[in-house]
């Protein structure tokens, strides 16, 4: 396991953890067999692959025998978005040029029509 995985597996709870982790040893599951083969229920099971998949661990995908079923399987490295720092993206809201501008209160004020 490389560290930016560990990196987003860190903040997870237990349950994201050890579904990764039979993901990485099995493949590809459905929510039926996650929680077989971890023996978590299925609810904690759809928890988990929420929170793996929203730190782009974990994709969805369809299952080829059955069309209603989700199969998941992990994102490889390669694949993955690069995970945004929330401290570097609100430094870079402050900094960043925005099309917003403050009025400047010694210019004339705009005139108002009356009908």
């Amino acid at each position: 396991m490389d560290d930016g995985t560990r990196e987003r597996l860190d903040s997870l709870p237990p349950s994201a953890k050890l579904v990764y982790y039979v993901l990485e040893q099995e493949g590809r599951f459905d929510q039926t067999g996650l929680a077989e083969e971890t023996r978590l229920s299925t609810r904690t099971v759809r928890f988990a692959v929420e929170k793996l998949t929203e730190v782009g661990l974990v994709e969805e995908g369809l299952c080829l025998r059955d069309a209603r079923r989700s199969v998941y399987r992990i994102v490889p490295p390669s694949e993955r978005p690069t995970p945004v720092d929330p401290d570097a993206a609100a430094e870079s809201e402050g900094t960043a040029d925005s099309d917003t501008s403050v009025a400047d209160p010694d210019a004339p004020a705009a005139a108002v029509a009356e009908d």
